[in-house]
């Protein structure tokens, strides 16, 4: 199920406006019905066990009613681990100078829906080529824009150092900044949570000091 008539997805020259709110019945709120019947939405939800993803869990600190702390140091370069935050699951992911640097060429934006950030799936600071506060620590809420499937994580090896997220229900593909490529159902760039750091060591997720205003209520699509 998706938006009544969603904006199609920005090129990769035209600048798309970033409204703060949407008018009608969000998507993510037909979703949450969606899942609870039979059907693809929850299939593939459950294709990537969200209970057994949550092998950070025990970095976190629970430090509000709307906020998380992690600890980095346990992820290693090029691993990622997975938390909850509002009951979604948040991707955290170190990154390896191949990744960093695969996120900056230029073929790969030609490939790409919205390689700039255009439209408003992120905070202000995180709208750059990284989609991060940190460019080396990535950290994305893991539900695909198309049906709300929770995508996989394709860690760089030798054949595909820049790393990518892939959705196992209808192929959706996302680099390793969660955008999404053109040839792929998902329409938009998975959603970037409100983060701040704390420490070299230390996230926030949640609160950001970058674009304190930022609602994640209000972004495109979730």
């Amino acid at each position: 199920m998706t938006d009544a008539s969603p904006p199609p997805p920005p090129g990769t020259s035209e600048a798309t406006p970033r409204p703060r709110h949407n008018p009608g019945t969000r998507r993510r709120d037909v979703l949450a019905g969606a899942t609870i019947s039979a059907g693809c939405v929850g299939a593939c939800a459950f294709a990537y066990p969200f209970l057994d993803s949550l092998n950070g869990t025990r970095n976190v600190i629970f430090a509000g009613a709307d906020t998380v702390e992690l600890d980095l140091a346990p992820i290693q370069s090029g691993q990622q681990t997975v938390v909850a935050w509002r009951g979604w699951p948040i991707f955290v992911q170190r990154r390896t100078p191949a990744m960093l640097a695969a996120l900056r060429d230029p073929a790969l934006h030609a490939r790409l829906r919205d390689p700039e950030s255009e439209v408003l799936q992120q905070p202000d600071d995180a709208r750059n080529w990284h989609r991060s506060v940190l460019p080396e620590i990535g950290v994305y809420i893991g539900i695909c824009t198309h049906l709300g499937c929770v995508p996989r994580y394709g860690a760089p090896v030798p054949t595909d150092a820049a790393g990518h997220y892939a959705c196992p229900c209808h192929g959706s593909k996302f680099d390793a900044a969660g955008r999404a490529f053109r040839d792929a159902p998902a329409p938009y760039n998975l959603p970037v949570p409100p983060v701040t750091v704390l420490s070299a060591r230390h996230l926030r997720i949640g609160v950001s000091t970058g674009d304190p205003k930022f609602d994640i209520d209000a972004i495109r699509q979730l």
